[in-house]
């Protein structure tokens, strides 16, 4: 890694509640290609954020998406999107998710944990993404798409079952020009933990999740204002 936005640490020999921990305490792991089996702990200075209560959709794309041009589904392909999220593409010919960062998210997976948002056309997959979920706080990994819009669409569902569920952060780890367009900030690090360590403390509701939502309740649904939590005890 030589991004000098974060510092990272190698680490082996680690399982799936050792990288809830590291969720926990505000980092998260990363490879450094396809073919290299060395995974890295990262703390960005900067995290990109999606704030719930502020999210953002385009007026082109709130047409897409009430238009259902996909079938969307949760949880039925998890590690499909993942490996979808791992194929090379136009300037990404490469990718950070290598075989022990796959293994390590589909336990995860098992466990309830780490979900996928799919896009399905005439029973294929053509776009998602998939993250993990802690307390109110819910981790977005990556995403792909194989159909104009599809990754795009994903995201606004998930957003749009995270406000129902009453989680409180969207952690998109890295500020991009794409997430912009959703409403993302920059937050320093020590902003980000204040963050966390709230939402931690928040009980969503998970099996909204998986509410099957159309194309106009998911765009009414992201951008109303955010849903009462339930503090854990």
């Amino acid at each position: 890694m030589t991004d000098p936005d974060f510092s990272a640490a190698s680490i082996e020999g680690f399982d799936a509640d050792d990288l809830l921990a590291c969720y926990a305490s505000g980092v998260f792991p990363m490879g450094e290609a396809r073919d290299d089996p060395r995974v890295f702990l990262v703390e960005p200075d900067d995290r990109g954020v999606l704030p719930l209560d502020r999210f953002h959709i385009p007026a082109r794309l709130r047409r897409t998406v009430r238009g259902d041009p996909f079938d969307i589904r949760m949880d039925t392909a998890f590690d499909a999107v993942v490996a979808g999220c791992a194929q090379s593409a136009a300037g990404r010919e490469d990718t950070w998710i290598n075989a022990p960062i796959r293994a390590l998210y589909s336990q995860l997976h098992a466990r309830g944990f780490a979900h996928s948002i799919e896009c399905w056309r005439d029973e294929r997959l053509v776009g998602g993404l998939y993250g993990v979920t802690l307390g109110g706080a819910f981790f977005g990994e990556s995403m792909f798409s194989r159909e104009r819009d599809a990754s795009k669409v994903a995201l606004v569902h998930l957003a749009a079952r995270l406000r129902l569920g009453g989680w409180t952060l969207l952690d998109a780890q890295f500020m991009t020009e794409h997430l912009k367009g959703f409403g993302a900030v920059e937050t320093p690090q020590s902003a980000y933990l204040r963050l966390l360590k709230a939402a931690l403390r928040v009980t969503p509701d998970k099996t909204l999740l998986a509410a099957p939502l159309s194309g106009d309740q998911a765009v009414t649904a992201a951008l109303q204002p955010l849903q009462p939590t339930t503090q854990a005890s």
